[in-house]
This record gives C-alpha cells, sequence and structure tokens, in this order.
C-alpha cells in the first residue's frame, strides 16, 4: 500500500478537507465526490491542522474501517472543530489553517523494540484502557531518539513515561504517505 498514492491523488484528498471544513462556514460550498478505486479502499487517516505553525488539529481513524474518501471527511471535521485539546477552528481562521494528511498502513505488532524505525514509523499503544498514537512525522519534527518517541506515546496515553517497559504494553507500529498543501 506505502506508496500507492499519487502527488494528483493527494491534492484531491486535500482540496476535500478543505471543503469540508469550508462547508460548515459556508453551505454553498459543496465538498465533490471522489472518484476512482484508490478512494473506495479502506484506509486509515489522519488529518492534522496547523495555524502559523502551530498545531490546530489532529484527528484520524489509525485503522481502515473506512473508504478512504470518508474517513478523511470524518476526520477533517474532526480535527477543525471536535479536537478537544483547541478551541474549534474559526472563520477568521480558515484561510490561514495549513492541512495535512497522513494515510496509514496497516498497524503491525511491535515484538521487539529494535523494529521501530524512528521517522519512519508512527506508534500506536494500549496498555491496561489507556491507548495514544503518534505519527511518523511527529517524532522527525521533534528529532526525538527512539528513548524520546516512547516517552512521548506514553505521555500522550495519560501513561508514565516508562510504562512501555511493562509487560501489559501493546506496541504496534505504522507508516504514513503524507500529503500537505503549499
Amino acid at each position: 500500500m506505502f506508496g500507492e498514492y499519487s502527488k494528483e491523488d493527494g491534492e484531491k484528498l486535500l482540496k476535500l478537507a478543505r471543503n469540508v471544513i469550508e462547508h460548515e462556514f459556508d453551505s454553498k460550498v459543496k465538498p465533490e465526490k471522489l472518484e476512482g478505486k484508490q478512494f473506495m479502499q479502506a484506509r486509515g487517516v489522519f488529518v492534522t491542522l496547523t495555524l502559523n505553525g502551530e498545531l490546530k488539529g489532529c484527528i484520524g481513524l489509525p485503522y481502515p474501517t473506512k473508504k478512504l474518501s470518508d474517513a478523511v471527511v470524518e476526520a477533517a471535521k474532526s480535527a477543525a472543530f471536535s479536537d478537544p485539546r483547541f478551541l474549534p477552528l474559526q472563520k477568521s481562521e480558515f484561510d490561514k489553517v495549513k492541512i495535512e494528511i497522513s494515510i496509514l498502513t496497516m498497524p503491525q505488532e511491535v515484538k521487539e523494540i529494535s523494529e521501530i524505525k524512528v521517522g519512519t514509523d508512527g506508534l500506536i499503544c494500549n496498555c491496561v484502557g489507556y491507548s495514544g498514537l503518534l505519527l511518523p512525522q511527529v517524532a522527525r519534527e521533534y528529532k526525538w531518539s527512539k528513548l524520546q518517541f516512547l516517552e512521548a506515546l506514553c505521555s500522550k496515553a495519560g501513561l508514565p513515561k516508562n510504562a512501555w517497559q511493562d509487560k501489559k504494553f501493546k506496541l504496534w507500529k505504522f507508516q504514513a504517505e503524507i500529503f500537505e498543501e503549499q
């Protein structure tokens, strides 16, 4: 799956995400339906919004439970208006917000920490009812080591930083094909 989407596919998905968000401000804007089998396949996806270089929202579906076009629609709306870490996107911010879409590979269980490639792999964890996810680009952006990446994942999940050493800690890795507005 990795690398199967063209630049044009990415541009169409970014336009879809932007139109879906804009539709919430202006009902005359109608997101177009995406045609093509590549948009009909079930995929995990995340939509990230940044405003002036700062995170403004990031929500997604880590597992391929919906067709890609539907997953982008859901994630875009949620990132803009339902990320509990941020106030909903305002109409005055819309033109300044930058959209990034990450199409995920199917998560694979990590048996040994040595399997993780920082900057290439994103991580999902679950431990005693707590879970967290970090996209691969987060580790690149912060120039994290593997240990820092694992500790940040634990913190994101609401766990102690060293929880990744617990026998109950479950870990999965995935890769992402990333498209972003210029």
